[in-house]
């Protein structure tokens, strides 16, 4: 399958000529490839791009660890949070478009979110006895895209209002339409614009991009990103002919890492439900295509996405003053933002994000420099494996 210039592939260079120690990079190979003989993952992947080239990529164990079915660079994974940034520029590709106002409130687009009310969360509430109050202001799109709307998950924390999500079955919706008619009847966890928390703004943000374009989430998505960077295999799930391609997912069932299979069921078949938050199926290969378009500037190949000088607004912080997740990280429109010198070694201004089953990204301006991992493994209860890839990688930048 080719779409015209993007279809060009990214080139593939020797480490040493941009600045990697082939060397050093092959202890990656070392590290992991002792996490999946001594049984603490059944297999993962790298990929390294530095200077628009791919200067490293790997693979080691096993895509189905029972069959001893090796992994394979073109195999599928469900990148679940992943998903975010690429929703989050969609938005912002309508918005360049002049369709709305990032100060927007939600509800002039999505009635059901108009009146939303904001829960008293005092010691000893309860779904029963829970009482609101009106919000300061409505959720605006920037909140959505930024975490500050005051939504949650439903699932990463215990309060009443994560209970209801869990009693409406939100994230089971039968698609996004539903979904917006469930979130409606809930109140907010906090005033918008006052707190930073990973919630389902995002899949509000899908819904948005169907209002707004007139078109299903997954149509815009095929449509206007992912045909014109040639993400052949990205979508909402793997169809049948892809299945052995597609990587099982494993969990570990103690602190020492003891694993089992995961989930075997999901991405197998056409959905309805289009989650913008993390329903996005995909490869190393085309989330590759998607990251070197954004550290371009929004284009790849001579195929523009976006403006410039709108990724570059996407991709600082958008939090302020706003109470952040207690890390010196902040969040831009759809990826956390590296603010200031801390633990990790990437530079000041590498923004990055990852998935449920521990996928992760990051892309560095400062050093050129690009990194996808990918895994199928939740609950993690070993090592932050993304982490420690990262890690390993920056140990090798010699130039």
């Amino acid at each position: 399958m080719t779409h015209g210039l993007a279809a060009q592939e990214l080139p593939v260079t020797n480490p040493d000529r941009v600045g990697l120690s082939a060397e050093r990079l092959a202890h990656i190979g070392t590290v992991f490839q002792e996490h999946v003989d001594e049984g603490r993952i059944a297999g993962a992947m790298g990929m390294v791009i530095r200077n628009s080239q791919v200067a490293y990529q790997e693979e080691w164990g096993y895509r189905d660890l029972e069959a001893r079915d090796p992994l394979e660079a073109g195999d599928l994974f469900r990148i679940y949070s992943m998903t975010k940034p690429i929703t989050a520029l969609a938005v912002m590709m309508l918005w360049e478009e002049g369709k709305f106002a990032l100060g927007d409130p939600i509800g002039r687009y999505i009635p059901e979110l108009a009146r939303l009310q904001v829960a008293k969360l005092e010691e000893g509430a309860t779904i029963a006895n829970l009482e609101t109050e009106r919000p300061r202001r409505q959720v605006t799109i920037e909140d959505l895209l930024r975490h500050t709307s005051g939504l949650t998950y439903g699932i990463f924390s215990n309060t009443p209002v994560d209970s209801m999500y869990l009693s409406a079955n939100l994230l089971g919706a039968k698609d996004l339409d539903e979904m917006m008619r469930g979130l409606g009847d809930i109140p907010l966890i906090a005033q918008p614009g006052a707190r930073w928390i990973y919630s389902v703004s995002t899949d509000v943000l899908g819904r948005l991009v169907e209002v707004v374009s007139g078109m299903p989430f997954d149509a815009f998505l095929r449509t206007r990103i992912f045909e014109r960077l040639d993400m052949e295999d990205t979508g909402f799930y793997a169809p049948a002919e892809d299945h052995a391609r597609l990587t099982r997912t494993y969990r570990h069932t103690d602190a020492q890492g003891t694993l089992a299979l995961g989930d075997t069921v999901t991405f197998v078949s056409p959905v309805t439900m289009f989650s913008g938050g993390g329903g996005l199926v995909s490869t190393a290969r085309d989330y590759a295509r998607f990251t070197q378009m954004v550290l371009n500037g929004g284009a790849l190949n001579g195929t523009r996405i976006l403006g410039r000088k709108t990724v570059d607004f996407m991709r600082v912080d958008h939090l302020g003053d706003v109470e952040d997740p207690g890390t010196s990280n902040g969040f831009g429109l759809g990826f956390a933002v590296k603010e200031s010198v801390n633990a990790l070694l990437t530079s000041v201004g590498t923004f990055y994000w990852g998935g449920l089953h521990g996928t992760a990204f990051w892309i560095d301006p400062e050093e050129d420099l690009i990194g996808i991992f990918m895994i199928q493994i939740y609950p993690n209860r070993s090592t932050n494996f993304g982490q420690q890839f990262q890690q390993l990688v920056y140990s090798a930048l010699v130039g």
